[in-house]
Protein backbone atom coordinates (compact mmCIF):
# COMPACT_ATOMS: atom_id res chain seq x y z
CA UNK A 1 0.00 0.00 0.00
CA UNK A 2 1.37 3.43 -1.14
CA UNK A 3 0.78 6.35 1.40
CA UNK A 4 0.69 10.23 1.00
CA UNK A 5 3.72 11.96 1.65
CA UNK A 6 3.09 15.37 1.27
CA UNK A 7 1.10 18.46 0.66
CA UNK A 8 1.18 18.89 -2.78
CA UNK A 9 0.10 14.58 -3.08
CA UNK A 10 -2.83 15.06 -0.60
CA UNK A 11 -4.27 18.17 -2.69
CA UNK A 12 -3.86 16.78 -6.14
CA UNK A 13 -6.39 14.41 -5.17
CA UNK A 14 -9.27 16.90 -3.98
CA UNK A 15 -10.64 19.67 -5.47
CA UNK A 16 -9.27 23.56 -4.14
CA UNK A 17 -12.28 24.51 -1.54
CA UNK A 18 -15.17 26.68 -2.04
CA UNK A 19 -14.93 30.47 -1.48
CA UNK A 20 -17.44 30.17 1.20
CA UNK A 21 -15.62 27.06 3.08
CA UNK A 22 -12.65 29.49 3.79
CA UNK A 23 -14.30 32.93 4.29
CA UNK A 24 -16.20 31.09 7.14
CA UNK A 25 -13.42 30.82 9.51
CA UNK A 26 -13.80 33.45 11.57
CA UNK A 27 -10.74 34.39 14.17
CA UNK A 28 -13.48 35.16 17.12
CA UNK A 29 -16.57 33.99 18.32
CA UNK A 30 -19.73 35.89 16.94
CA UNK A 31 -23.18 35.90 17.77
CA UNK A 32 -24.38 32.36 15.96
CA UNK A 33 -20.74 31.09 17.67
CA UNK A 34 -21.81 32.02 21.31
CA UNK A 35 -25.79 31.29 20.82
CA UNK A 36 -24.53 27.58 19.63
CA UNK A 37 -21.88 27.29 22.78
CA UNK A 38 -24.66 28.45 25.08
CA UNK A 39 -27.37 25.50 23.79
CA UNK A 40 -24.53 22.88 23.70
CA UNK A 41 -24.38 20.24 26.53
CA UNK A 42 -21.56 18.54 24.77
CA UNK A 43 -17.91 18.87 23.59
CA UNK A 44 -15.38 16.74 22.09
CA UNK A 45 -11.41 18.07 22.76
CA UNK A 46 -8.95 17.07 20.36
CA UNK A 47 -5.26 17.43 21.97
CA UNK A 48 -1.95 15.90 21.16
CA UNK A 49 0.95 15.70 23.56
CA UNK A 50 4.60 16.97 23.01
CA UNK A 51 5.52 13.67 21.12
CA UNK A 52 2.79 13.98 18.69
CA UNK A 53 0.27 11.25 20.94
CA UNK A 54 -3.51 12.37 19.91
CA UNK A 55 -6.45 12.31 22.20
CA UNK A 56 -10.05 12.97 22.32
CA UNK A 57 -11.92 13.21 25.13
CA UNK A 58 -15.22 14.00 25.72
CA UNK A 59 -17.06 17.17 28.37
CA UNK A 60 -20.30 17.16 29.04
CA UNK A 61 -22.85 18.70 31.46
CA UNK A 62 -25.86 20.59 31.64
CA UNK A 63 -26.77 22.95 28.16
CA UNK A 64 -24.09 26.17 28.50
CA UNK A 65 -21.56 24.36 30.57
CA UNK A 66 -18.99 25.92 28.82
CA UNK A 67 -18.51 29.47 29.74
CA UNK A 68 -17.97 32.32 27.37
CA UNK A 69 -15.77 34.15 29.00
CA UNK A 70 -15.22 36.97 25.95
CA UNK A 71 -15.95 36.78 22.54
CA UNK A 72 -12.02 35.57 22.60
CA UNK A 73 -11.83 32.95 25.22
CA UNK A 74 -14.16 29.98 25.98
CA UNK A 75 -14.00 27.86 30.03
CA UNK A 76 -14.88 24.70 30.27
CA UNK A 77 -14.65 23.48 33.75
CA UNK A 78 -13.46 19.55 34.52
CA UNK A 79 -15.93 17.38 36.90
CA UNK A 80 -15.33 14.50 38.65
CA UNK A 81 -13.96 11.63 36.46
CA UNK A 82 -11.60 8.78 36.02
CA UNK A 83 -8.38 11.36 36.92
CA UNK A 84 -6.49 10.07 33.55
CA UNK A 85 -6.16 13.67 33.22
CA UNK A 86 -4.86 12.47 29.46
CA UNK A 87 -6.06 15.75 27.50
CA UNK A 88 -4.93 18.23 30.47
CA UNK A 89 -1.79 16.46 30.84
CA UNK A 90 -1.31 17.02 27.23
CA UNK A 91 -1.98 21.16 27.43
CA UNK A 92 -0.01 21.45 29.91
CA UNK A 93 2.99 20.25 26.88
CA UNK A 94 1.32 21.57 23.95
CA UNK A 95 -1.61 24.01 24.45
CA UNK A 96 -3.07 23.64 20.78
CA UNK A 97 -6.36 21.99 20.56
CA UNK A 98 -9.25 21.34 18.80
CA UNK A 99 -13.24 21.67 20.11
CA UNK A 100 -16.04 20.16 18.44
CA UNK A 101 -19.76 21.50 20.21
CA UNK A 102 -22.35 19.37 19.21
CA UNK A 103 -26.56 20.23 19.98
CA UNK A 104 -28.47 16.99 20.00
CA UNK A 105 -30.54 16.69 16.88
CA UNK A 106 -28.38 19.28 15.12
CA UNK A 107 -26.33 18.04 12.04
CA UNK A 108 -24.41 21.15 11.90
CA UNK A 109 -21.56 21.46 14.67
CA UNK A 110 -19.44 24.00 15.93
CA UNK A 111 -15.52 23.80 15.06
CA UNK A 112 -13.07 25.66 17.46
CA UNK A 113 -9.42 25.67 17.14
CA UNK A 114 -6.91 27.30 19.90
CA UNK A 115 -4.64 27.66 22.77
CA UNK A 116 -5.75 26.14 25.88
CA UNK A 117 -3.95 26.53 29.45
CA UNK A 118 -5.43 25.19 32.66
CA UNK A 119 -6.45 27.32 35.80
CA UNK A 120 -7.80 26.63 39.42
CA UNK A 121 -8.54 30.24 39.84
CA UNK A 122 -11.06 30.35 42.79
CA UNK A 123 -13.35 32.64 41.25
CA UNK A 124 -13.66 31.20 37.69
CA UNK A 125 -14.65 27.58 39.86
CA UNK A 126 -16.52 29.13 41.74
CA UNK A 127 -18.50 30.94 38.65
CA UNK A 128 -18.69 27.22 37.40
CA UNK A 129 -20.18 25.24 40.60
CA UNK A 130 -23.00 23.24 39.81
CA UNK A 131 -25.45 22.65 42.67
CA UNK A 132 -22.40 24.10 45.33
CA UNK A 133 -20.37 21.67 43.93
CA UNK A 134 -16.76 23.11 42.39
CA UNK A 135 -15.14 21.60 39.51
CA UNK A 136 -11.28 20.80 40.07
CA UNK A 137 -10.00 23.08 37.51
CA UNK A 138 -10.56 24.46 34.27
CA UNK A 139 -9.37 24.78 30.91
CA UNK A 140 -9.62 28.28 29.27
CA UNK A 141 -9.57 28.33 25.55
CA UNK A 142 -8.38 30.84 23.49
CA UNK A 143 -10.18 31.23 19.94
CA UNK A 144 -7.53 30.85 16.78
CA UNK A 145 -10.39 30.31 14.28
CA UNK A 146 -14.55 29.19 14.81
CA UNK A 147 -16.42 27.96 12.20
CA UNK A 148 -19.66 26.13 11.65
CA UNK A 149 -19.49 22.47 10.53
CA UNK A 150 -20.96 21.31 7.60
CA UNK A 151 -23.78 18.64 8.20
CA UNK A 152 -22.63 15.63 5.63
CA UNK A 153 -21.11 13.56 8.15
CA UNK A 154 -24.28 13.22 10.47
CA UNK A 155 -26.83 13.19 7.62
CA UNK A 156 -24.85 10.31 5.87
CA UNK A 157 -24.81 8.12 9.24
CA UNK A 158 -28.15 9.05 10.70
CA UNK A 159 -26.33 10.06 14.08
CA UNK A 160 -29.62 11.68 15.05
CA UNK A 161 -32.17 9.44 13.85
CA UNK A 162 -33.56 6.92 16.43
CA UNK A 163 -34.86 4.39 13.91
CA UNK A 164 -30.68 3.69 12.86
CA UNK A 165 -29.93 3.11 16.47
CA UNK A 166 -28.51 -0.61 17.34
CA UNK A 167 -30.85 -2.18 19.55
CA UNK A 168 -28.65 -1.74 23.36
CA UNK A 169 -29.47 -4.89 24.34
CA UNK A 170 -27.56 -6.22 21.55
CA UNK A 171 -24.67 -4.87 22.73
CA UNK A 172 -22.17 -5.86 25.21
CA UNK A 173 -22.23 -3.87 28.54
CA UNK A 174 -18.96 -1.80 29.39
CA UNK A 175 -18.86 -4.51 32.30
CA UNK A 176 -18.37 -7.11 30.10
CA UNK A 177 -15.97 -5.62 27.83
CA UNK A 178 -13.81 -4.78 30.60
CA UNK A 179 -14.40 -8.48 32.42
CA UNK A 180 -12.46 -9.25 29.01
CA UNK A 181 -10.16 -6.72 28.07
CA UNK A 182 -9.12 -6.59 31.89
CA UNK A 183 -9.21 -10.53 32.45
CA UNK A 184 -11.31 -10.01 35.39
CA UNK A 185 -12.55 -13.38 37.47
CA UNK A 186 -15.94 -10.84 38.90
CA UNK A 187 -18.51 -10.94 36.66
CA UNK A 188 -19.96 -8.72 33.89
CA UNK A 189 -23.02 -8.15 36.19
CA UNK A 190 -20.40 -7.31 38.93
CA UNK A 191 -18.26 -5.08 37.19
CA UNK A 192 -21.58 -3.16 35.92
CA UNK A 193 -22.80 -2.79 39.31
CA UNK A 194 -19.29 -1.19 40.42
CA UNK A 195 -19.48 1.12 37.45
CA UNK A 196 -22.68 2.36 37.70
CA UNK A 197 -22.01 3.12 41.58
CA UNK A 198 -18.74 5.06 40.55
CA UNK A 199 -20.83 6.95 37.79
CA UNK A 200 -23.41 8.02 40.59
CA UNK A 201 -19.79 9.01 42.93
CA UNK A 202 -18.52 11.25 40.54
CA UNK A 203 -21.62 12.65 38.67
CA UNK A 204 -22.01 15.04 42.19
Amino acid sequence: MQFIENREELRALYKSPGDGAVRKELPRLDGHCRSFIAKSPFVLIGSSDGNGNADVTPKGDRPGFAAILDNNNIAIPDRPGNNRLDTLENIVVNPAVGLLFLIPGMNETLRINGHARITADAALRESLAVDGKLPVSVTVVSVKAAYMHCAKAFMRSDLWKPESWLDRATLPTLGEILRDQLALAQSAEATDKWLDEGYQKTMW
